[in-house]
This record gives C-alpha cells, structure tokens and sequence, in this order.
C-alpha cells in the first residue's frame, strides 16, 4: 500500500531519474513529478549525452566513482538490451585529446568504462596541435529518446505527473510527507542558492553520418559526438551567461574549431543550433534539509548542481537521493513509535 506520498521536483534527466529510483525502489511511495518544463523543452534535452566527468573539487573521489559506475552500469545494460533505440542509449568509442600532457594522465573513472588506454604516437599525428590523448569506449545518452522513455518508466511504476509552475518550494503544497528537489538551475530561486549559476552551452546537430568515433578536446570546449540521427558538435561553457539565444559568433567559431579536429566536417549540414544553460554549482548538492510544508515539518533532499555532467551521473546521484528518503522515511517512523 503507498501511503507516502513524495514529491520530486524538475523533470531534466536529473529529475526523471530520481523519481523513476525512488518509484521502483519505494513500493510504499505514491511519486508525484512536477515541473513546469518536460521533454522535449528541458535543458537536458540538448545535451550531448556522452559519458565523461570532470572533478568536484569538494566531494570525496570515492563518491564521485560511486556516482559514475552506477550511471555507466545502468546506461551500459539499456545499450546491450532491445530498449536501447527507444530509449536512444548507444556505446561509443573515440579519443579525448589534449594540447598539453595532463598532470593526471587517468581520470578517476578510467577503470570504469571499457578499453582505456593513451593513445599511441601514431595516433596522435592526426591532431598535431595535441600532446597527449586517451581511447576508450563509453556511452552516449540521447534524452530527446531518453527522457520519454524514462518518463513512460515512471508511470509504469505508479508515477504521476503534474505540469506547473513553481515559485519556492513552498508551492508544492502540504499533501506530501517528503520532497525530492531536483530543480537544477531553478534552485537558485527555489531553496535561494545563491551558488548556482548558469553556465551557457552551445551545440550544433550536423549531418555526417560517415563518422563514427567521438574526438573530444581535453579542455571540454570543442568536442565531436556522433549519435543515432545526427552529429552534435561544440561548444562553449560561458559561466554567468544567461543568453539562450543563438550566438552566431559562437556558431562559426565551433564549426572553425570542430573542422580543425575532423576536416570532414566541412561538407557536413547543419542541421540545427540549439542553446541551453547548464545548472553551474562549485560541487553538487547531496543533503536534507527541513522545510516547513503546510503546517508540517517535512524533509527535503536536494539533489542539483551537476554543471554539464547531469546525464553523466544522474543515475548515480538518484540512486543517492533515494538512500537519503529511506533514511528519512526510516526516522520518521522511529519518531511514531
């Protein structure tokens, strides 16, 4: 019987994972989804999807591999099963590259996905601007598929969903026992942090479907992403940019940039541009606080912040979110007895 009824707040790939984990997870949780924004008009809709991370420089390494090979495990068994066309989850293989030899020459997440290696000489002579780069395999998640998919999870699972507008979390309203904020940006007005900030991105979808290897630049601003209909190109990471206008300044210097890397490219179609403001955060937010709810006290876990790494552990960080509402579920029935 699911006589707890929780809350989840924002519907980016954030949001939809959590509620999906806690759906599943919680058989005694009624879920609520509210957002005033669903695929196909979320942020995460223009992401590229590929599975890489950088470092918070705040949250202890072992988390953070908790937080990816939970993500890659979950995404790695959707690629290999007959969802993976629906759900648009692909692997990927291709080179991160970089001008100069990285102090760290392994990400803590080397072992994590499939084959990595650096890249040998030979290699390198295609980019002779770059000293140093590594190949491997990983995953690429499309949420234009992806979010949809998840979504129809969700109500397969009990889940319900309600399209509207937030202006706190107050709005919520007091029918629910637990809130689960997974608001990205909109945490800034939402729980008033101050730490959030957008960080702009830029891509454009091309059509080259001759290529079939990733080629992403150490510094994380010019990247080449093959995917199921189309080739995503980039980028920019303007932080404190609020713009989600095309900059065409932006646009040709991506193409310039994209055609340096893989001269192909120059006979590639533009398909389409699209700009979207990631949830820019020092490090992101794991952790309950207490908020007054209709007249009862009610816990809320966060769970925002992910810059543009939110496909990369969405899962991982849900899976999270999920342990901190059995904790709080498990305290709020100690407290009745």
């Amino acid at each position: 019987m699911k006589n707890v009824r929780v809350a989840v707040v924002g519907a980016g790939v954030v949001g939809v994972s959590t509620a999906v984990c806690v759906a599943e997870t919680l058989p005694s949780c009624a879920v609520t989804l509210i957002a005033e924004a669903f695929s196909p008009d979320t942020t995460s809709d223009g992401a590229a999807g590929i599975l890489f991370a950088a470092e918070f420089p705040d949250v202890p390494i072992a988390t953070q591999r908790r937080w990816f090979k939970s993500s890659f495990q979950h995404l790695l068994a959707i690629a290999q099963s007959e969802h993976a066309p629906e759900a648009g989850v692909t692997m990927s293989s291709g080179w991160q590259i970089f001008k100069e030899v990285p102090e760290n020459q392994k990400p803590f997440w080397w072992d994590l996905v499939i084959g990595f290696r650096t890249m040998t000489h030979e290699e390198l002579r295609r980019f002779p601007d770059h000293k140093f780069g590594q190949a491997f395999t990983t995953l690429k998640c499309e949420c234009r598929s992806y979010l949809p998919w998840l979504q129809r999870r969700f109500r397969a699972a009990g889940g319900r969903v309600e399209q509207r507008r937030l202006s706190s979390l107050q709005d919520v309203g007091g029918g629910f026992h637990l809130v689960v904020n997974c608001s990205g940006l909109g945490s800034r007005v939402l729980a008033g942090d101050v730490q959030m900030e957008p960080v702009r991105g830029q891509v454009l979808q091309v059509e080259a479907p001759w290529l079939q290897h990733f080629i992403r630049d150490g510094d994380g601003k010019t990247y080449i992403y093959p995917g199921i209909r189309s080739v995503t190109i980039g980028g920019t990471r303007q932080a404190g940019d609020w713009r989600l206008q095309e900059d065409r300044t932006d646009t040709e210097g991506i193409l310039e940039r994209c055609r340096q890397l893989e001269p192909s490219l120059a006979r590639a179609k533009v398909l389409s541009c699209w700009v979207g403001l990631r949830p820019g955060r020092r490090n992101p937010r794991l952790e309950r606080e207490w908020l007054q709810l209709g007249g009862r006290r009610v816990p809320v876990v966060h769970n925002y912040g992910h810059g543009g790494w939110g496909v990369t552990l969405a899962w991982g960080t849900a899976e999270h979110a999920v342990e901190l509402v059995r904790q709080s579920l498990r305290e709020n029935l100690q407290s009745r007895l």
